[in-house]
């Protein structure tokens, strides 16, 4: 009799409330995890996902953000209309913090590793219950990082 182990049980329950939900990518995300696990090749795969996934998440991410400027539909004009703009001024400061942010996380997940727990499960939290987006693990690092030098300061 074979029992289920725990990380199975674990990712079982996401894939409930993922379903519920109605939460493709952490649905998506928990069936290609749970069918590594079951052909086997878990302990191949996981560390490569777990030490390059982010980056290659990144670099999907910034492929899509770029696809409007390799088709065309955004160029140097629209560029020049977007810098007389107070938002678009907001949106580029907005994404400047975001990155420094992000960095920082990095750092944060690198040094603090006990830190990932929390972080994850607020991530997962985060796209099961609320519709979020699962990039939370760097931002959320990234604030969490800030928050922790604010109390540093204090201390």
């Amino acid at each position: 009799m074979t029992i289920i182990s725990q990380p199975t049980i674990f990712l079982l329950i996401l894939l409930g409330i993922a379903l519920v939900a109605k939460n493709s990518s952490l649905i998506i995300a928990v069936v290609v995890l749970l069918l590594i696990k079951a052909v086997g090749l878990g302990d191949k795969v996981f560390p490569i996902f777990q030490s390059k996934g982010i980056s290659w998440g990144v670099t999907i991410i910034t492929i899509a953000v770029l696809v409007p400027i390799a088709s065309g539909e955004i160029g140097f004009k629209q560029l020049g209309e977007a810098v007389k703009s107070s938002y678009a001024w907001i949106a580029m400061g907005a994404g400047v913090f975001v990155a420094i942010i992000a960095s920082k996380g990095i750092l944060l997940l690198q040094n603090d590793p006990h830190i990932t727990t929390a972080l994850v499960f607020g991530t997962i939290l985060a796209v099961a219950i609320f519709q979020g987006i699962a990039v939370g693990p760097l931002i959320g690092a990234g604030i969490a990082y800030m928050a922790m030098k604010i109390v540093e300061l204090f201390n």
